[in-house]
């Protein structure tokens, strides 16, 4: 979801305002991917790399989350969204760690979408985790290196039990993935495009999804294996 700051820029307002009018583009988001069937959504909500911007944003980035979970919870509740938060908590304050455990809890048992929101998080950052905790179940024996195939990896990533994306889709006009869900990606369709975040509109995404339904996902394979043919 990038373009915030450069939204407010452009009006000659300060950077925060551009992430609060950012939110209103979540909502819309998550509303319409709920009602077309969208099973899982992942929102790239702040960057392990975030981290480094001014004191001032973060902070308000902080508020705006701390204050976006406990006005949309009610809804997410009603609408049967399940709520899962991914990335490295330990960084973030009690109150907020605390904050987003009970709105996991209270959403658990909701099935109609899974509405996942990376926070503190990077992919690198994820799949050092994940090997750091293979290799202690190495050394303790609970596992050899020659039982680690990308399925085990994967099981032990921040996304587990989670299909990997069918589309990626980045706002902004950057055309680049920024450490986002590395290991998942590697068979995804990306979409990019010039919108601005808080301008992106529910024709935006709608551009996003037919650009995915024309598109043949082979997977390694050749179209006429796809097609039943022999592929030879």
């Amino acid at each position: 979801m990038d373009g915030n700051g450069r939204w407010a820029r452009a009006r000659h307002l300060p950077r925060t305002e551009g992430h609060r009018q950012g939110v209103n583009a979540v909502r819309m988001v998550v509303r319409t991917c709920a009602s077309r069937g969208v099973k899982v959504l992942t929102l790239f909500a702040f960057s392990s790399e975030n981290w480094r911007r001014p004191r001032q944003e973060v902070g308000t980035l902080m508020e705006l989350f701390v204050g976006s979970i406990r006005r949309e919870l009610p809804e997410l509740e009603e609408k049967g969204i399940r709520l899962r938060f991914i990335g490295d908590r330990s960084a973030f304050s009690s109150r907020l760690q605390d904050r987003m455990a009970e709105a996991e809890q209270r959403t658990r048992d909701n099935t109609l979408m899974e509405l996942v929101v990376a926070v503190s998080y990077g992919g690198r950052w994820d799949i050092t985790h994940a090997a750091a905790a293979l290799a202690e179940k190495v050394r303790a024996g609970v596992l050899t290196p020659e039982q680690i195939t990308p399925e085990i990896l994967d099981a032990h990533l921040s996304t587990a039990g989670l299909p990997d994306p069918d589309l990626f889709i980045r706002t902004g006009g950057e055309k680049r993935v920024s450490n986002f869900l590395l290991w998942q990606l590697a068979y995804t369709e990306l979409f990019f495009t010039d919108v601005l975040w808080p301008d992106f509109s529910e024709d935006d995404l709608n551009q996003a999804f037919a650009c995915f339904a024309g598109r043949q996902r082979r997977f390694g394979y050749i179209e006429e294996q796809l097609a039943g043919g022999s592929g030879a």
